[in-house]
């Protein structure tokens, strides 16, 4: 992996092996364009507040986009939380080389996964890492992952607005467009119009916001119970000019096919939550393939 150097310790450096990390850093970038020439779009999806599902939600729009029979890769950005691997029961699988490229891991039929997980030597491992390190590691989960051509790469961006989010936008300046990720109440809904605030900061179009815990449906009687309140994110969205998706409610099957690794939008898509959920991957895959760019 990547190292960090400080501007000292570059400086001191031979000229000779300057011009070399020169080289290399400029054939990484020539491989980073050449990965994202071969992907028709990115979407990120992100949160104002760690918590609030929004690994799940890029999990099941990856695998949902798979089944409707787009080509799709899912890069788990989230460094010190990648929690990726475990929702689509990925965990235990590990990164391999073929010499010029590393091998994403693969789940159902042809989702391409990457996480800094598959790098660890055990699940329980810190990432311990500065800016610089984080940095080029991303650089190298896209240049250097073999997604092959993609429909869509799907991103789960680390939550807040700081260093990690900034990077990532930065790496891929032309990503189709965010999903925001939210829960009904008003201490996520604040950090969630600043995460708006951040897509227009860098151009970035919104494609919608997802409210997510939105009511508990009880599994025995079925009645829906607001413990969150409900409707925080719809009310959101329009009052910033942008799209609302729709909502997930809190459901005990969800939870549980999270749990066991089973995406809910495969598994359980015959419930009222995965056919809402698949509704929402419809709209996003109208704006993004008609390239309707008015959401931001």
């Amino acid at each position: 992996m990547p190292g960090s150097n400080s501007p000292s310790e570059t400086a001191a450096e031979p000229p000779d092996a300057q011009q070399a990390r020169t080289r290399e850093r400029e054939e990484q970038e020539r491989r980073l364009r050449q990965r994202m020439a071969g992907i028709k779009h990115t979407v990120v999806v992100l949160s104002g507040k760690g918590g609030v599902g929004k690994s799940t939600v890029a999990a099941n729009l990856a695998v949902a986009l798979s089944m409707k029979g787009r080509k799709v890769g899912l890069l788990d950005s989230d460094f010190h939380g990648p929690s990726i691997p475990r929702i689509l029961r990925l965990d235990g699988s590990r990164a391999l080389s073929d010499g010029t490229s590393i091998q994403p891991a693969v789940y159902g039929a042809g989702l391409k996964v990457m996480s800094v997980a598959f790098l660890l030597r055990t699940a329980d491992e810190a990432v311990i890492w500065r800016g610089p390190l984080k940095m080029g590691v991303l650089k190298q989960f896209v240049a250097d992952v073999d997604w092959g051509e993609l429909d869509y790469l799907v991103v789960d961006l680390p939550p807040g607005t700081g260093d990690e989010p900034l990077s990532v936008c930065q790496v891929m300046p032309n990503a189709t467009g965010g999903i925001v990720v939210t829960t009904p109440q008003e201490l996520s809904l604040g950090d969630v119009r600043k995460c708006i605030n951040f897509c227009r900061q860098l151009q970035l179009p919104v494609l919608g916001v997802i409210e997510n815990m939105s009511g508990f449906i009880c599994p025995h009687c079925g009645r829906r119970t607001d413990i969150f309140s409900s409707g925080g994110g719809e009310k959101m969205a329009a009052r910033m000019g942008v799209p609302f998706l729709g909502s997930i409610p809190l459901d005990p099957a969800l939870m549980q096919a999270c749990e066991q690794g089973e995406p809910f939008a495969q598994h359980l898509a015959h419930t009222e939550a995965g056919k809402a959920f698949l509704g929402m991957v419809d709209r996003v895959m109208e704006t993004s393939e008609n390239e309707i760019t008015s959401a931001f």
